[in-house]
């Protein structure tokens, strides 16, 4: 039986939703983040060194994420959902 955990289904999020989002921080603008970012994100979460802009660990595999335009910051998306708050951001200078 395939391990379900490593096996991630591709990210649905509406393309309206997509363009009317930004950086709560900044305020730019965002967009779905590559599978090849994902999985170096996704291998950091598993070797438990990715910290979110809190300083907490992030201890969930990513679905995917949105990638604020700068490339500084992604956005987590977990169940298609967008997790758009400051704190949630994962700073990418530790995974880049």
């Amino acid at each position: 039986m395939a391990d379900q955990s490593s096996t991630r289904r591709p990210v649905q999020i509406d393309k309206d939703l997509l363009a009317i989002l930004c950086c709560p921080e900044t305020k730019l603008d965002v967009s779905l983040a590559d599978d090849a970012l994902i999985g170096k994100v996704n291998d950091a979460v598993s070797r438990g060194v990715l910290k979110n802009k809190a300083q907490k660990p992030v201890t969930e595999m990513l679905d995917g994420g949105l990638i604020r335009a700068d490339k500084k910051i992604l956005y987590p998306i977990r169940e298609d959902i967008p997790v758009m708050l400051i704190e949630e951001g994962i700073p990418l200078d530790q995974v880049l």
